[in-house]
């Protein structure tokens, strides 16, 4: 049985090409909760501009321009049904730019930002080395799931 997630998908991006559609990031936000959960769960995902994905780098990271992917779990003390995960943020021209930069198709990097996005609201960090090593196992194990290469090869 599958489980149920409740996806909010935003689109706040100037320009829609190259943007994956709804079914491909509720396939992708699935994959990566497989096995975690057996009540139903929500998440918010919202694609921005570089304006937008700047203001929240900026003020919730502190650092300058934009970022790829920022997570905000849902750290409240109410439990929520569903299962309130939290928001996940990714900027559509770094992603756009970043795998043109890479070398990679932009539907494999769309995906593992999106499930490198989730695997932060699950509780996954790459802060030290330990943790990136863990995050990153998970994150090529999810993207092989759904056919997609491990990111981490050059």
């Amino acid at each position: 049985m599958a489980l149920n997630v409740e996806l909010d998908l935003q689109l706040a991006a100037d320009n829609s090409e190259g943007l994956p559609v709804e079914a491909e990031v509720a396939a992708w936000v699935q994959a990566s909760l497989e096995g975690r959960f057996e009540e139903a769960v929500a998440v918010t995902i919202r694609i921005v501009d570089e304006v937008e994905g700047r203001a929240l780098n900026e003020s919730f990271r502190h650092k300058q321009g934009p970022t790829n992917v920022l997570s905000f779990p849902y750290d409240g003390e109410v439990a929520l049904s569903p299962v309130l995960l939290g928001d996940i943020v990714i900027c559509a021209p770094v992603v756009a730019t970043e795998a043109r930069e890479q070398a990679k198709l932009e539907k494999s990097h769309w995906c593992h930002m999106v499930v490198h996005g989730m695997l932060h609201l699950l509780g996954y960090d790459h802060i030290n080395d330990v943790d990136a090593e863990e995050m990153e196992s998970e994150e090529i194990v999810v993207l092989s799931l759904l056919g997609y290469a491990n990111p981490y090869v050059e």
